[in-house]
């Protein structure tokens, strides 16, 4: 498509990869790989040229194998263009999202991973609140915005304490059936989100078959931690997503909430991934989750940058 010489388009396939990239974003070094193994593909990457100059892009992302694109986590626009730059970022998306997702459908979410200082730099700032507000300009909200966390191997591996005992999963349905107890109170927004559309149960068993299921890292890493007596107190997951190491769900029980066990199950799930002799293991929370938060600095996390997720209602 072709607005006063401004063509908007997908890229060709992947022998297009270098023009896409000439925008600088920490995502280009995985795209190769995406699009080899199905989490991406060339009708989902949209590009803005005016003659051979990138001036905008976007990019959707799925699992391997996936049918349809489940998060935006590119927008990108030329920052040393003109001062329409932002118009044209918005007539990208909007050309390239009535192209790639299905009419009617609300479209995916948003995510954009920024820098922890990102307000304190004039520069940064600038540049997120741009992209974001192209976003608002089609109709996206701010969600939430995430702390982005990272262990790494010069730090201390915690030590047990000894006040709690850790068990392998038993199968799917006492996950599961711990995942629903949790969410009684939950600070996290997403979960929140769920929560308004659906039972606890259902928006418990959304999130196992949708994200935890899938992971192919070993389910004996995951772990449910009890009292003596046997109890579940809450559990951690550890696991690899297919790019990093991660802690992807930890959780204490409601009515075991405000002991501290929550440090137990994170030195517990970083001990787990530490064995493997990972380069590093990441973790996020939101912002506005203060215990989780200090939960992870105190086990050695460090906050290496933040991500902001928007949507459209």
């Amino acid at each position: 498509m072709e607005q006063n010489d401004l063509i908007l388009r997908p890229i060709d396939g992947p022998e297009e990869l270098d023009l896409f990239s000439r925008l600088p974003y920490l995502l280009n070094e995985e795209l190769a790989d995406d699009l080899a193994v199905g989490r991406r593909r060339p009708e989902w990457l949209w590009v803005a040229l005016r003659g051979d100059r990138l001036l905008a892009r976007a990019a959707w992302w799925t699992r391997a194998g996936g049918d349809s694109p489940l998060i935006l986590d590119i927008l990108d626009i030329d920052d040393d263009a003109r001062s329409d730059h932002r118009d044209i970022g918005v007539r990208l998306l909007r050309t390239a999202m009535a192209a790639t997702l299905p009419n009617g459908s609300r479209p995916p979410e948003y995510s954009r991973f920024v820098p922890p200082d990102w307000r304190e730099n004039t520069v940064t700032r600038k540049a997120v609140e741009d992209r974001m507000t192209v976003l608002e300009r089609t109709g996206a909200r701010l969600f939430v915005e995430r702390l982005r966390l990272e262990w790494r191997p010069e730090s201390p591996v915690p030590e047990p304490t000894g006040r709690l005992a850790f068990r392998p999963v038993r199968d799917a349905e006492e996950l599961v059936a711990l995942m629903t107890s949790v969410l009684d109170g939950t600070l996290d927004a997403h979960g929140r989100d769920d929560l308004t559309r659906m039972s606890t149960q259902e928006a418990a068993l959304k999130h196992y078959k949708d994200e935890l299921a899938r992971y192919t890292s070993p389910r004996d890493w995951w772990r449910i931690a009890t009292l003596p007596d046997g109890e579940p107190v809450g559990f951690v997951l550890p696991a690899h997503n297919g790019y990093n190491a991660i802690i992807a769900y930890i959780a204490v029980l409601p009515a075991h909430r405000g002991n501290g066990y929550i440090d137990d199950l994170l030195n517990e799930g970083t001990r787990v991934l530490a064995e493997q002799d990972v380069p590093h293991i990441r973790a996020s929370t939101d912002l506005g989750s203060v215990p989780m938060a200090n939960a992870f600095r105190r086990a050695g996390y460090v906050n290496f940058g933040r991500e902001i997720n928007m949507t459209w209602d």
